[in-house]
């Protein structure tokens, strides 16, 4: 999508349109298979909700990058990597409008040499942010470098296998036979896929809608102007669903009844609604919103950008209900080996604002478990476990440690 979603369960990061907007070197920049193979095979890892792969570049790394079909160029998101990366041409350029008052900078490469095993690039540059902005590490629990988008899907058919945690690539042509896939028509434009779908809103309603397809958002669907045609939906809660350089990204979660995606009835989804300050921004693609890995991972998917199809099949997961975190709180993974779990806000209402915990208490212990010993994951499928599931925490605050009982909450 136009903006980077990056999604903090349903949080998002917002690195606004400007990025995508950046021109870079107009050679063909895209990804090739090494000798003659006919497909690759490349292990990732699925970190809440991000699709983590490892790189080269320019024979340094390895480094960890996410792959999102919702950015256009390649973005390196950890400044040091400027040293680090020998990079013969490049220029600064500024990025105003990210925030108010403020202009902030990246820097523009010539074609770098990136390296997957099995693949490699042909004529693709990036953007390095001069900042770190976004605490894209700290949120995954593990140092991330960056995001790698449209060049590695557009001359390869990608197919992601969320069960075995695989990428096999291969050319278009390569495909075999999909008889037991279900093909779906997709839309490129502006390096972007596109899907046209309908949604049915609570009550029965059906609403036709086109969507970003976005893999590295973690939430399962958002939606960008029902609320001006039909307003919320009767049940609904206020929710912080992201941050930009200028601050919160706020709006609502709520459900809708269905998605058709293919042949593919999807219920009873979880669903994003920005607010207004949001929606007033300008896109250059119409769109009405985005779908996200949350409904993704549910399937096998291959994309073919060449043939402007993606591929569905569901995997176990296809069934399982949508949940929303029950406690009320967003966490982050500090320390220098991200072991440490700080609370970076907590919603008013929720069960965690109740028993009093506050933002930069640390998360020491879940029953009597050591945060450290379980990763940031297994947190987040705890905290979304069980309506009315009791947890004994042990909390730092104020320079002491405390034992609440935080009661989780189904809020919507």
């Amino acid at each position: 999508m136009l903006a980077l979603l990056q999604y903090f369960m349903h949080k998002r990061i917002w690195l606004t349109a400007i990025l995508c907007c950046i021109i870079l070197p107009s050679f063909a920049q895209h990804f090739v298979i090494n000798n003659g193979q006919k497909n690759v095979t490349i292990p990732f890892r699925l970190v809440r909700n991000m699709v983590v792969v490892k790189l080269r570049i320019n024979n340094t790394g390895p480094y960890n990058f996410i792959l999102d079909t919702g950015v256009s160029i390649m973005i390196i998101t950890e400044p040091h990597l400027i040293d680090s990366i020998i990079i013969p041409h490049k220029r600064t350029i500024k990025l105003s409008g990210l925030a108010e008052g403020e202009d902030f900078e990246a820097i523009v490469t010539a074609p770098l040499n990136i390296q997957i095993p099995g693949i490699n690039s042909e004529g693709v540059g990036a953007a390095i942010l001069k900042q770190e902005y976004f605490n894209l590490s700290g949120y995954v629990g593990m140092p991330i470098h960056g995001l790698l988008g449209y060049d590695f899907f557009n001359a390869l058919a990608v197919k992601i296998n969320f069960e075995d945690s695989i990428i096999t690539v291969c050319k278009p042509e390569d495909l075999s036979k999909l008889r037991k896939m279900n093909k779906v028509p997709v839309i490129i434009e502006n390096k972007k896929p596109y899907l046209e779908t309908t949604i049915t809103y609570p009550g029965g309603k059906k609403i036709n809608n086109k969507l970003v397809i976005d893999l590295g958002a973690g939430h399962p669907l958002s939606l960008e102007n029902l609320i001006s045609k039909n307003g919320l939906p009767p049940k609904f809660i206020s929710a912080n669903l992201g941050v930009a350089l200028n601050g919160p990204i706020t709006g609502y979660i709520s459900r809708m009844e269905e998605i058709d995606i293919g042949k593919y009835k999807i219920k009873n989804v979880i669903t994003s609604f920005p607010d207004i300050d949001y929606i007033k921004r300008n896109f250059a693609v119409l769109r009405d919103g985005n779908m996200g890995i949350g409904i993704l991972k549910r399937f096998h998917v291959i994309f073919d950008y060449t043939n402007s199809v993606m591929y569905l099949k569901p995997n176990r997961t296809y069934k399982n209900p949508f949940e929303f975190d029950m406690s009320g709180m967003e966490y982050f993974a500090g320390g220098d080996n991200y072991q440490h779990l700080i609370i970076s806000r907590v919603s008013p209402g929720s069960p965690a604002a109740d028993i009093g915990l506050e933002k930069n208490d640390e998360i020491v212990t879940i029953n009597f478990k050591p945060v450290s010993q379980m990763g940031i994951e297994e947190v987040d499928g705890i905290l979304k476990s069980k309506d009315e599931r009791s947890l004994l925490l042990e909390i730092y605050h104020d320079k002491k440690y405390d034992k609440v009982i935080l009661t989780l909450k189904r809020r919507i």
